[in-house]
């Protein structure tokens, strides 16, 4: 047995025994939080050990879309399949704007709001599990694991704000953790629960291993939120924006971004790729620039003076090309609504646009 984890003797042989007791329909719903991580399909399997049927709601996001590749989600439908869960995806669109905009507690060392954020979180779960007669809510938080979200204070204080007190179990910690309302109930035992703390993941590893779970996926932040550089970006945005929009947020996500004045920034692509995207998500107004003779970014201009930026940013282009590093004064296509016309710049040095970058 794991340190820290659950007594759990033969976790498979156990499911099959319990599950032979409960009749299908005799059991009692609960509702997951699913993120598509280890920790989250873990707590789902220890509740199906239980005899629970779990449905399982995952959060999407602007900023953690399971598009990101960053572990937020990414292959969540089919963590869901694999745990034999129904999956409601919930969209936490202009209302998780609103809220990133004036946290009520505060951000992290990124730009992430992270009680606010789950509070909204567990809001959704609960809206779900008011639907659907589940007696209570299971997500795979670990105590001590995460600085901001994960500690007793802060998970007393989101479920306060999500309405939910006493209705939120932990399983890989909830042996640490005061009791809850299913626990006083007589619904889960306290001898079925864990007793995980920290960032350590060795406990869960060895859990995964006797749940069967192959390739467990490795631990990591998946809101684009904690990151640094990005969350410098975002705070620009909303820094020198009264509404950001989910295309504003989009261009977030790619290239190199430069604050050229308090009405207009220039992003600059990195990538094929990017270059795609920033073509697509171009607005009416906004002014794209390319190297004509040489292999390089789309660079896009955008914001209420765009037009008095357009030579550092035909420089600040032509630098990011493969163009020769000289004085040579060469040719830059610029586009605006439709009509594309030719200026020329000289590619600009490090020490010019360096200040200007946010990330």
């Amino acid at each position: 047995m794991p340190d820290g984890s659950p007594r759990n003797d033969g976790a498979e042989g156990r499911l099959e025994a319990r599950n032979e007791e409960i009749k299908e329909d005799e059991k009692k719903k609960i509702v997951a939080l699913l993120s598509g991580g280890l920790d989250s399909q873990l707590a789902v399997r220890m509740m199906q050990d239980q005899g629970f049927e779990v449905s399982a709601v995952a959060i999407k996001t602007p900023f953690c879309d399971f598009d990101c590749g960053r572990g937020c989600g990414f292959e969540i439908r089919e963590r869901a399949d694999d745990l034999n869960v129904n999956l409601k995806t919930v969209y936490l669109g202009d209302e998780y704007i609103k809220m990133l905009k004036s946290p009520k507690y505060g951000r992290g060392a990124g730009f992430n709001p992270c009680i606010d954020c789950r509070a909204m979180m567990f809001r959704a779960a609960k809206e779900h599990m008011e639907e659907i007669g589940a007696e209570f809510i299971i997500s795979g938080e670990v105590l001590g694991q995460r600085p901001m979200s994960q500690h007793g204070p802060a998970l007393r204080t989101i479920e306060k704000e999500s309405d939910l007190r006493g209705r939120i179990v932990r399983p890989l910690s909830a042996a640490l953790l005061p009791k809850t309302d299913p626990e006083r109930e007589g619904l889960i035992r306290r001898e079925d629960l864990g007793m995980i703390r920290g960032r350590t993941r060795k406990a869960q590893l060895q859990m995964a291993k006797e749940y069967g779970i192959e390739d467990p996926p490795n631990a990591g932040g998946g809101c684009l939120l904690t990151d640094p550089r990005f969350g410098a970006k975002t705070k620009d945005l909303f820094d020198h924006t009264e509404t950001p929009t989910i295309n504003d947020i989009d261009l977030l996500k790619m290239g190199r971004h430069f604050r050229l004045d308090d009405r207009t920034k220039l992003v600059v692509g990195r990538n094929e790729d990017e270059n795609h995207i920033i073509q697509a998500i171009a607005l009416p107004g906004d002014i794209l620039l390319e190297a004509e003779d040489h292999v390089g970014p789309t660079s896009l201009l955008r914001g209420e003076t765009s037009a008095a930026h357009i030579a550092f940013a035909a420089s600040v282009t032509l630098r990011y090309s493969d163009a020769p590093r000289d004085k040579t004064s060469r040719t830059i296509l610029l586009t605006q609504d439709g009509k594309t016309e030719k200026v020329t710049a000289k590619a600009a040095t490090e020490d010019l646009y360096e200040p200007f970058r946010i990330g």
